[in-house]
């Protein structure tokens, strides 16, 4: 399994008080003979529509030196496994995680921006010293 992000604990707790059940930590995927495991897979109950609503999460620090070179890895994980799970688990909405700083300096900036106008990935922004949620993209 792979290392724990930096933020693990601090999203786990947000997704907890935005009323999620953690039911995986981590979600395992396995695609032919390739494991992969997206940190963390939550539901919550829908009450209007009497049903659950499902998530996977992958956290990013964005921690290394080339902000670039963070998102293009990012970009192709997420690729990747919302791929996958299209096929194992359809109803499962995947989202990557980032703090509201990486938020701000980069899916605020043109290049962030475009690939979510385009609808390529879905964040889940937190902060990280109050541990809640500040705002979803679809």
């Amino acid at each position: 399994m792979p290392a724990r992000d930096k933020f693990h604990s601090q999203v786990r707790s947000a997704l907890l008080k935005d009323g999620w059940t953690i039911t995986h930590d981590p979600l395992r995927l396995t695609w032919g003979a390739k494991d992969m495991y997206v940190d963390l897979g939550a539901e919550r109950l829908i009450a209007a529509e009497k049903g659950t609503q499902k998530i996977a999460v992958e956290i990013k620090t964005f921690g290394s030196l080339s902000e670039m070179d963070d998102l293009e890895k990012a970009v192709g994980q997420y690729v990747v496994y919302h791929d996958v799970m299209s096929k194992l688990e359809p109803e499962r909405a995947l989202y990557i995680a980032v703090s509201e700083t990486v938020f701000v300096t980069l899916f605020e900036e043109p290049i962030g921006r475009l690939l979510l106008d385009n609808h390529r990935i879905r964040l889940v922004v937190f902060d990280p010293q109050k541990e809640v949620i500040r705002q979803w993209t679809p």
